[in-house]
């Protein structure tokens, strides 16, 4: 522009153009933009005049105006028309959809005004860079996908190790270890020597897993612990013992039912009258130290103790009279059981052993392999086998014969307590402090029966001669009874105000069941409708176990502790004549 900023603007009339003759009035040239926004005004005496309004585009045109009466007017800009005023650049902004990225390493013009500033082309070639980048990780990575890299920490150590890498690095974790495999094996792959290497290690692996295979085909492995001759010799015999007796068992029962002549109920009340005429018979010292197991021989005529200082004693029935002490033991001992066909003692101790007597205690055999102390022992009916359990939540059946280890077996979560032999010989019943007691076949070694209920640990377990019904006593208070039948249990028996420690059946019929506990007392039962026949109280502290006698109904008892800590008792009770 070639006009002056001072002369752009006008403030009073421009000179005249032309001199009207006839009178008139001089007409002024006005810019074309006055005229359209100030009003004409008349001398007096002049008629008014139209204002004259043309469009801005039409050359200007001259108005009549006094020279002496035109007010002041402010300054307006005035733009000529003819040359139009530059306009400020527009800023650019990136379009909202990005361009073809560069490919090849192609560098594409820029379609964006040439006039953009410095700004917009940083940006440009900033994003130029991203993409070129973007690209070259892309291609990277499409290189490494390619390659199979494990997923499994230990397979990316164990590569890393065969590509004669290290297999960590200070600080790497797993996923930086995997990444660095990929980057590693991407780079052998440029270079052309990552399938020599692979190849090598599949023939490495080839030969291994021939190697592996003929070792295989030359060493059976079973998917079971395989048993001992011995226990296979064993299972033979408890089968060829257990089927007659079960036969004859199966037989008196049948016989019971259809002959008229058997009256079932009277012989059972009979029974029942036997046990509820129970009294105190007599009261003996049996240790300087608790009692903790008893138990009577086959025919009545002896009784067994052992007590927490380790000794076991032998009494002479029904006078109460020390025979003999079985002492060896370096530990408590836990229980004592006789043997169903003689006269031999078996103990078990807190030392991890159970030790074998006869009524002179001597030693006769130890059974060593416990890893932790005893609880129960059990002679298997046959009088061949002793059964233990431990606070290693395993239960041993070992041979009397040889003293060797026939049977390891596991099952329990937490330490076996109680054991109970079928009086068939074919089943064992075990019980622990996980609250749950299973049911084992001698003839298979397998867990026929797992029994559900108890609340707390079982202690006590007892198999009843009629074969089918099965005793549980433990610290929940309560005596269950399961039918082995129905797999399930028929009674709950609430019998005592305190843990329940033993169970035992009747042995020659089943008809009554006596439980012992730590309330100080111990309760016979109905085996008919397990309803409470008698009590037997008369200790002042807790009883931990109980015996039943043969045909004439001897029961035994022992406490453990009593009031001055100084005696402890064993009653021997008989049936009232």
């Amino acid at each position: 522009m070639d006009v002056d900023e001072e002369n752009s603007f006008s403030t009073s009339v421009t000179e005249p153009s032309a001199a009207v003759t006839d009178g008139q009035t001089t007409v002024a040239a006005i810019d074309p933009i006055l005229i359209q926004q100030v009003p004409i005004i008349a001398p007096p005496g002049v008629p008014p005049i139209a204002p004259i309004v043309t469009p801005p585009i039409i050359p200007p045109i001259a108005t009549i105006i006094p020279p002496l009466v035109v007010p002041p007017i402010a300054s307006i800009p005035a733009v000529p028309p003819s040359i139009p005023r530059p306009l400020a650049p527009l800023l650019v902004h990136p379009p909202l959809t990005r361009p073809p990225q560069a490919q090849n390493g192609e560098v594409r013009g820029s379609d964006s005004d040439p006039d953009q500033d410095d700004s917009g082309l940083n940006r440009i070639n900033a994003g130029e860079r991203e993409a070129r980048k973007g690209h070259a990780r892309t291609i990277d990575e499409a290189a490494c996908c390619r390659l199979a890299v494990p997923t499994n920490d230990m397979s990316v150590r164990a590569r890393l190790r065969r590509l004669g890498e290290p297999i960590t690095l200070f600080g790497e974790r797993e996923m930086e270890r995997r990444d660095r495999l990929r980057m590693l094996m991407a780079k052998l792959d440029a270079e052309g020597q990552l399938e020599r290497l692979m190849k090598a290690h599949e023939d490495e692996e080839a030969a291994a897993s021939v190697t592996k295979e003929e070792d295989e085909e030359e060493f059976q492995y079973p998917f079971y612990t395989e048993g001992s001759k011995a226990l296979l010799k064993a299972r033979l015999q408890i089968a060829k013992y257990s089927i007659p007796r079960t036969a004859l068992r199966l037989q008196r029962a049948r016989r019971k039912r259809d002959d008229p002549d058997e009256d079932l109920d009277a012989e059972i009340d009979w029974a029942l009258k036997q046990a509820g005429s129970l009294v105190l018979d007599c009261s003996e010292i049996g240790d300087d130290r608790p009692l903790s197991g008893c138990s009577v021989s086959h025919d009545g005529k002896m009784l067994a103790t052992c007590a927490i200082s380790g000794v076991a004693k032998l009494w002479s029935m029904p006078q109460v009279t020390k025979v003999s002490n079985l002492k060896g033991h370096t530990d408590r001992a836990t229980d004592v059981a006789f043997s169903p066909n003689d006269n031999c003692i078996a103990t078990a101790s807190a030392d991890r052993t159970a030790r074998l007597w006869n009524t002179e205690g001597s030693l006769l055999k130890k059974f060593d392999g416990h890893l932790d102390r005893l609880a129960r022992i059990a002679f298997h009916p046959s009088g061949r086998y002793l059964g233990t359990t431990s606070y290693d939540k395993t239960w041993r059946l070992w041979d009397i014969d040889t003293g060797e280890e026939l049977l390891l077996q596991e099952g329990h979560s937490r330490s076996v307590y109680g054991l109970s032999f079928h009086h068939d010989g074919s089943l064992a019943a075990s019980c622990g402090l996980d609250a749950l007691a299973r049911v084992w076949d001698l003839r298979s070694g397998r867990s026929i029966l797992a029994l559900e209920g108890h609340v707390k640990p079982v202690l006590g377990i007892s198999f009843s001669p009629n074969g089918y019904h099965l005793a549980t006593g433990g610290e929940d208070n309560t005596c269950r009874i399961w039918d082995l039948r129905k797999r399930k249990s028929l009674y709950i028996i609430p019998a005592h105000s305190n843990s329940i420690s033993q169970v035992k059946f009747e042995p020659q019929e089943g008809y009554f069941l006596v439980t012992a506990s730590f309330d100080t007392t111990a309760k016979v039962w109905s085996s008919r409708d397990f309803k409470p026949v008698k009590t037997l109280s008369g200790h002042e502290a807790r009883v931990t176990s109980l015996d039943v006698g043969g045909g004439e109904f001897l029961l035994a008892q022992k406490l453990q502790i009593i009031k001055s800590s100084i005696f402890n008792l064993s009653l021997s009770l008989s049936p009232e004549k």
